[in-house]
């Protein structure tokens, strides 16, 4: 019994996860598109949010979970796909369960998409499906970037908050041929931007959320009239869920912005 247990150990541990569930918005679009069927078991509950997850679809195929450590440890996982910011408390209380846990990190960058989709198909043992992902999200790439010669873009968020330049959100609008107006004021990192700042920058164009429901006050800076004018002068985009994380699904994003580029240098 002991060989038979010796011999069959190092089989078991190479053997795919069965179980797996994502606790991270990232996590569940990379899992649902790697995963071998049935092996996928639970996505974040935001998952099936149209307004911040493009495979909110998708997503209506598997239970839902809310990121609770009893919640997780009771669907009986081998695996837990996490982000690096998931809550620090529910990912040690998995592990002292003796649950695995992998966290995986944000892209700051497209470059870094190859990479999520190797790690997350080594994790399901699904190589072969990451890497015709990666094939396809390479090629797909390199027929939409463009040189930075474009038009000049800032985003504005509810809050005044806008992105800098160490953002993958600041990859796809450069991607696409834009220039992205945090060069020229130098901000490097994201944070709110005063409304006076952003209209002498003088942008051609401001990307933007859409509302939520719910008529958060936060977003009453969006309507500004000084805002509206610098758009007036210029073009307005809705940057939509296909930008939050570092999938394959930023190439719709680039996509998108390619198309608003020909429309704005198109001639009259």
């Amino acid at each position: 019994m002991a060989g038979f247990l010796l011999a069959t150990a190092p089989a078991l541990a190479d053997a795919p996860p069965a179980r797996v569930v994502s606790m991270n918005l990232c996590t569940d679009q990379l899992a649902m598109m790697l995963a071998a069927p049935g092996q996928l078991i639970s996505v974040s509950d935001i998952a099936t949010d149209p307004l911040i997850s493009p495979m909110h679809a998708e997503a209506v195929a598997y239970p839902a979970n809310f990121g609770g450590a009893e919640e997780i440890y009771l669907l009986a996982p081998d695996l837990v796909l996490a982000g690096t910011y998931s809550d620090p408390a529910v990912v040690s209380m998995l592990r002292r369960l003796g649950v695995e846990v992998a966290q995986i990190d944000i892209v700051t960058g497209l470059d870094q998409v190859t990479d999520r989709l190797a790690e997350i198909g080594a994790l399901l043992h699904r190589e072969a499906q990451a890497g015709a992902e990666i094939a396809r999200f390479e090629t797909a790439l390199a027929t939409l970037s463009q040189p930075q010669t474009g038009p000049r873009a800032a985003f504005y968020y509810p809050n005044g908050y806008s992105l800098g330049t160490g953002t993958l959100s600041h990859d796809i609008l450069t991607t696409a041929g834009f220039r992205h107006v945090a060069e020229d004021l130098g901000r490097d990192s994201s944070g709110r931007l005063a409304l006076e700042l952003l209209v002498m920058a003088a942008p051609d164009m401001v990307i933007r959320t859409g509302s939520y429901p719910g008529n958060s006050r936060s977003e009453e800076i969006l309507d500004h009239p000084a805002l509206e004018a610098v758009i007036a002068a210029g073009h307005g985009f809705i940057s939509g869920p296909d930008w939050v994380c570092g999938t394959p699904r930023v190439l719709t994003a680039l996509a998108d912005l390619r198309a608003a580029r020909d429309r704005m240098e198109a001639p009259p």
